[in-house]
């Protein structure tokens, strides 16, 4: 018995043959045999992105031409027309037979397959991204709704809805929306010339004067940051230059001391088509993620070392994070909240045990006990760190475990908030808290520090019975470790992404601190 994709799509056909709109010049025996001349030889012409998916459509409908017939050429139309505008998600329309569509001036055999092709491709690559985050992010666990993209496409050519059954594919997150409207801005700069370059030179700061402080004074005046009537100002280095340097500085994620040293300088420099690809590689990342992403969630932003605490469509909380540093990367991943606990145990990671701690108990073996740690050897049983030789010990032959006892030197501070996973990644507060002043937060083995971790707990908690924060205090308070199941999960998306909202209606392209752009920009042109 025929599923219900099969039901819709011979429905379709029906229908369509009905309206005399499956009226064509290829019989379906044409059009199969071109088909499994193309399956022979994929050089044929015309080259399609996606035979298996143009094959499995034609096959559902018995190879029944799908767009000939009287409403082809207003069909054909509309899908030129959204070809047209997936420019503006940022990708590229000359993969989707844009130039052969325009060309065809009736609705050959070629053209129809150029069509289904067209359709298809573009619709799997608005909806979910045109390469595949696996790849690029090996880490990558998000959960993107399966479509019937053929089904979909049955139902755009029954109702003639060809241009926007496409275009709503694309995510309707409000950010999403504006970034597309940053992709034109700065399209618009990139015809324009873009902006001047700063030459190269020693740092830059208040006081100096020359050529290069009035180019810093002209890029930032192009940027928005300085009034456009100084952009040509020859006065030293001054007060307001400096405001807007360090205004600068901070939207880049960079540490505002109004310098203009190395960093900053290759910041300032990133031309308007680097900023084209970064929008770009943003806009496919998005297309990654699911249309939902839960009611009520969290998203943590590892570029911009800041998490979000969501609900309804709105921000509810925003705290700062530390991610993990360049070695250690924090995985990109989603997961759910099922648990959290209130004064932890460390248990600590075998790799951190001998790469960080064991090198500082051999120099130091009284800094087991005086960190709050304990040995414990393979069943559980404490260990005397004066009955461990400590100068023949190493990595190799280091038999023990390694935890830390709840308290105010525990690497993991008063809460662990956990999403099981296989990367043994989670949120967690620390008691290096002075870490959060720094604008560039990279400092972790991987798991993400987070401030004011308990109010996120609280947060978290919010509608769980007996779970207020005045529990959650006394539960510290105690001292004791406490494991709190979180009876509605929350939903946690670890993101990584180079440009964020700014204020008002802008955008801040910010540090791509683990050089993950590049990859995908080529993987997004290939």
């Amino acid at each position: 018995m025929p599923g219900r994709r099969g039901i819709v799509q011979v429905l379709a056909v029906l229908a369509a043959i009905a309206l005399g709109d499956a009226r064509s010049d290829t019989s379906p025996d044409e059009l199969k045999a071109r088909l499994e001349s193309m399956a022979a030889d994929p050089s044929a012409s015309p080259a399609l992105t996606d035979l298996a998916a143009v094959r499995s459509f034609y096959g559902a409908r018995a190879f029944v031409a799908a767009w000939q017939g009287p409403a082809c050429l207003e069909r054909l139309a509309d899908l030129s027309d959204a070809i047209k505008a997936s420019d503006a998600h940022g990708l590229n329309s000359d993969v989707y037979h844009r130039s052969a569509l325009a060309r065809s001036k009736g609705c050959s055999l070629d053209t129809e397959l150029a069509a289904t092709d067209a359709w298809l491709s573009l619709a799997a690559h608005l909806r979910g991204g045109r390469t595949d985050p696996v790849t690029l992010e090996p880490d990558w666990t998000a959960r993107r709704l399966d479509m019937d993209f053929a089904a979909r496409l049955e139902q755009a050519l029954a109702e003639d809805n060809v241009r926007e059954s496409l275009l709503g594919l694309a995510p309707s997150q409000p950010f999403y929306r504006a970034l597309k409207e940053a992709l034109v801005q700065f399209r618009g700069h990139a015809a324009r010339g873009g902006w001047p370059a700063i030459d190269d030179g020693p740092v830059l700061r208040a006081g100096d004067a020359g050529p290069r402080v009035q180019q810093l004074r002209s890029r930032l005046a192009r940027g928005g940051l300085l009034d456009p009537s100084l952009a040509e100002s020859t006065d030293p280095f001054d007060a307001t230059l400096e405001a807007a340097v360090k205004t600068f500085q901070l939207s880049a994620n960079l540490e505002p001391d109004g310098i203009v040293g190395a960093m900053t300088l290759s910041d300032l420099n990133q031309t308007a088509a680097d900023r084209v690809a970064q929008l770009r590689v943003n806009l496919e990342r998005w297309r990654w993620l699911p249309e939902d992403l839960g009611q009520k969630h969290i998203r943590v932003n590892i570029a911009d070392f800041r998490l979000e605490a969501r609900a309804a469509g709105a921000v509810e909380r925003e705290h700062k994070v530390i991610v993990g540093r360049q070695y250690r990367r924090t995985p990109i991943f989603s997961g759910e909240i099922s648990y959290l606990v209130l004064n932890p145990w460390w248990e600590t990671p075998r790799r951190l045990t001998v790469q960080d701690k064991l090198p500082t108990f051999r120099q130091d073996p009284g800094a087991v006990d005086r960190l709050g740690f304990e040995i414990v050897d393979a069943q559980g049983r404490k260990v005397d760190p004066g009955s461990i030789d400590w100068a023949t010990v190493t990595a190799q032959t280091f038999p023990f475990r390694l935890r830390q006892a709840p308290g105010p030197l525990n690497a993991l501070g008063q809460v662990k908030i956990m999403f099981p996973n296989s990367h043994a990644v989670y949120l967690h507060d620390t008691p290096t808290r002075g870490l959060f002043s720094r604008v560039r937060r990279d400092f972790s083995s991987g798991c993400i520090r987070v401030e004011d971790a308990l109010g996120l707990t609280a947060w978290i908690l919010n509608g769980s019975p007996g779970w207020d924060r005045a529990r959650i205090e006394k539960a510290v308070a105690s001292g004791k470790e406490t494991r709190v199941e979180v009876p509605a999960r929350v939903p946690v998306h670890l993101l990584y992404l180079t440009v964020v909202p700014g204020t008002g209606n802008h955008v801040r392209f910010i540090d791509d601190i683990y050089g993950r752009d590049t990859a995908v920009l080529e993987a997004l042109d290939g």
